[in-house]
């Protein structure tokens, strides 16, 4: 199923939660994968490790030192999603940063992004007119591309990121980085998403501080799709928990946020 498909089906938003690959080593997320699955989830965002991330917070930023401290690389992201795939888990978007794609290689990296079986890839550093290379590469494998528009992207400009977004469009609750640390302040994201709604009829799904049931009631009133990434890192404890228990600890997390 496209993840295109997966909006326009939906009896509900989906919840799309965020993991580290390799964190804190690759088999425990491939445990948290299937997890997830069980929990609920409709679709995946699958983090690549990276030494810069630009839109991370700390937890997320932690997350992925420990992936690159026990060596894991674009490749084995890719493995991941393959073997995630296989035992068939929810359709799988990777989100990356330009610089590991670039040096990946742009075609090579949409081609084995492809036979992995993700759907996509979100690269949050990538400005709009940065992407079109990309966004080609992708879609010449079928594969999507969500843009991201900030709290304070202008209409004119949301409209165009809006346009070239594949898949759904990735709406920022706040500025700064990602956590689950604060409560978003939904009056402004509302008025987001009106706009957003204005200029695209795409799905829109919310991300960046959304972490507990009541921000799910909340971003579900208006939005098609929830994302979750810090909260269900925390939930292992910062790599403390490894294997089973990590999983265990993911699933009962994620299993209070799935929207009803």
């Amino acid at each position: 199923m496209t993840v295109s498909s997966l909006f326009e089906r939906r009896t509900r938003p989906l919840f799309i939660p965020y993991v580290m690959a390799g964190d804190p080593d690759l088999e425990t997320t491939a445990l948290i994968v299937d997890a997830l699955r069980e929990a609920g989830a409709d679709l995946i965002e699958l983090g690549v490790p990276y030494g810069d991330p630009l839109a991370d917070g700390p937890t997320i930023a932690a997350a992925g030192q420990r992936a690159l401290a026990r060596g894991t690389r674009m490749c084995d992201v890719l493995d991941l999603t393959r073997r995630a795939r296989t035992k068939g888990s929810p359709p799988i978007v990777l989100l990356t940063y330009f610089n590991p794609v670039l040096r990946y290689g742009l075609k090579r990296f949409a081609a084995d992004a492809g036979d992995s079986g993700a759907s996509g890839a979100i690269v949050p550093d990538a400005a709009l007119e940065e992407t079109s290379e990309l966004r080609a590469e992708l879609a010449a494998c079928d594969l999507v591309m969500p843009l991201l528009v900030a709290p304070s992207t202008p209409r004119e400009r949301a409209a165009r990121i809006a346009e070239a977004s594949s898949g759904f469009v990735y709406a920022v609750s706040r500025l700064g980085v990602t956590g689950a640390g604060s409560t978003p302040d939904f009056t402004p994201l509302r008025r987001q998403i009106a706009m957003l709604r204005g200029v695209t009829a795409k799905a829109l799904a919310v991300g960046f501080g959304v972490s507990s049931p009541s921000h799910v009631r909340e971003v579900a009133s208006i939005a098609d799709g929830i994302i979750v990434g810090s909260a269900l890192i925390d939930a292992y404890a910062g790599g403390a928990k490894r294997g089973r228990d990590a999983a265990d600890a993911v699933a009962r997390v994620a299993g209070t946020l799935v929207p009803a």
